[in-house]
């Protein structure tokens, strides 16, 4: 099912921040963590720098198995009728959308693009405004300077206020964080099936994913949360983005930082990081090095090495076809977050051109790699089917590509993973998943998704109970 399928006209103009009088203060520090408190706002920030959009001026909504196409065949045309006036030229400025589509064909969860009104950049060679109206009317930088002033200074505060849904308990008078499709039980058992299926030799690798949902007990603080977790895990991609707009019932807010990268491409290259095999910190020994514990323990676990070398295997093969050369790393190095440690590997390609002549774009890379086995499993068909059956619960955007995407061929598309999908005015649904192998625990696994919903639930904050 599509939505809103007719693809507007639209100006565009970029300029630098500098030649904004009203974003004056931006410029003396830009960083864009500094305008989370704008309402509404759609965000992809690497330590303060990054994207931030604010404002709607058109926006596209799907479901279904054809949801990347669609939205790839929509971005074109509004990309074909669009005027640019791009006056900074570098990936991020002029036309941009931004992005989150559900992890499976199946979801019942719109994806869909997100065309902001005002786009705030900075990267290490300075900042810029990106203004976007629907029409064809000529824009200036008057019209950037006050579209400035109403979206930044004059906006209200980035608070969410839309109700609470009447299907669920009135707010509680502190945070928790309640079990959501499976209790942790049911959860453990449904691990204990995948790993009878592997060692039955029905698949080699499985992802097993569970939900918490979290009742702050008063209106979430959206900029709040958005500060602690860019601030805190700045290694990480901190993402927010509503897909749809705020009249669709199931359209809730997706928020997180993730420290994936599923697919980026800048000027023709092609580059991404995989995750799998991770180790808590809270498992560090009294008196132990940090760096010898994560690299004997994840570098010398067999079963660690196999689970990631999955991932990165899936990665490839989906990337090769549209890859004149492909580079990665022979073993896997140490990521060190403030929860967790994984083990991780960057790949990097020279993208092909296609028999029209032009790279294929970031979007159609993104469907063509995901879901590696990093968040679903080897072989993918047969581990997409059981996740189903046994996490009996829709995954929604959790675990999809969220990102963004340019006018010029250019987009960053992570896996939506240690986020959260805003509910309603007091609640968040915090998911986290883990890779399953013949040698898996139940009991190891529950407590790895414990480490993984951290972040979140730190950032909200919630209590367990």
């Amino acid at each position: 099912m599509t939505i809103d399928t007719s693809p507007p006209s639209l100006s565009v103009l970029t300029v630098p921040a500098t030649d904004v009088q009203a974003a004056a203060d931006f410029t003396t520090r830009p960083d864009v963590r500094r305008l989370l408190g704008s309402p509404d706002p759609a965000t992809w920030i690497l330590r303060g720098k990054g994207l931030l959009g604010l404002g709607r001026s058109a926006e596209f909504r799907v479901r279904g198995g054809t949801r990347f196409t669609s939205a790839r065949v929509w971005w074109d045309a509004v990309r074909n009728a669009a005027r640019v006036d791009d006056r900074v030229n570098r990936p991020g400025t002029g036309l941009l959308a931004f992005g989150a589509f559900a992890f499976s064909p199946s979801s019942t969860v719109s994806s869909g693009l997100v065309v902001p009104e005002v786009v705030i950049g900075s990267d290490d060679h300075g900042a810029w405004v990106t203004l976007i109206r629907p029409g064809s009317e000529t824009l200036t930088e008057s019209d950037v300077d006050a579209a400035w002033r109403a979206l930044v200074v004059e906006a209200p505060a980035a608070i969410e206020t839309r109700p609470a849904s009447e299907t669920t308990s009135a707010a509680s008078s502190y945070p928790t964080a309640t079990p959501g499709a499976l209790d942790e039980n049911r959860w453990m058992a449904a691990v204990a099936d995948g790993v009878d299926m592997i060692q039955a030799g029905d698949l080699e690798k499985l992802v097993l994913a569970r939900d918490v949902v979290v009742n702050v007990g008063q209106p979430i603080d959206l900029s709040a949360v958005l500060a602690r977790l860019s601030d805190r895990y700045d290694s990480c991609w901190t993402y927010c983005v509503r897909p749809g707009g705020i009249d669709d019932p199931d359209a809730g807010r997706l928020l997180g930082a993730t420290p994936e990268m599923l697919i980026r491409v800048k000027q023709g290259t092609a580059s991404a990081r995989v995750l799998a095999g991770t180790l808590d910190r809270h498992d560090l020994p009294e008196g132990a090095n940090p760096e010898d514990f994560a690299g004997v323990t994840l570098g010398g676990s067999d079963k660690q090495q196999r689970e990631h070398k999955f991932a990165v295997d899936s990665l490839l093969a989906g990337l090769s076809p549209y890859a004149e050369t492909v580079h990665g790393e022979e073993e896997p190095f140490i990521l060190a977050l403030p929860n967790v440690w994984h083990l991780a590997s960057d790949v990097r390609a020279e993208l092909r051109t296609g028999v029209d002549g032009t790279l294929p774009s970031p979007l159609e890379l993104a469907e063509a790699v995901h879901p590696t086995a990093a968040v679903c499993g080897t072989p993918t068909d047969v581990a997409g089917g059981v996740i189903e059956d046994l996490e009996r619960m829709d995954r929604g955007l959790y675990a999809g590509p969220v990102g963004w995407l340019d006018a010029s061929g250019n987009g960053e598309w992570g896996i939506a993973l240690r986020g959260a999908v805003q509910l309603d005015a007091h609640q968040a649904r915090v998911s986290a998943g883990c890779g399953i192998v013949a040698e898996s625990d139940p009991q190891a696994e529950l407590a790895e998704t414990w480490a993984k919903l951290r972040p979140m639930l730190e950032a909200l904050p919630a209590t367990r109970v």
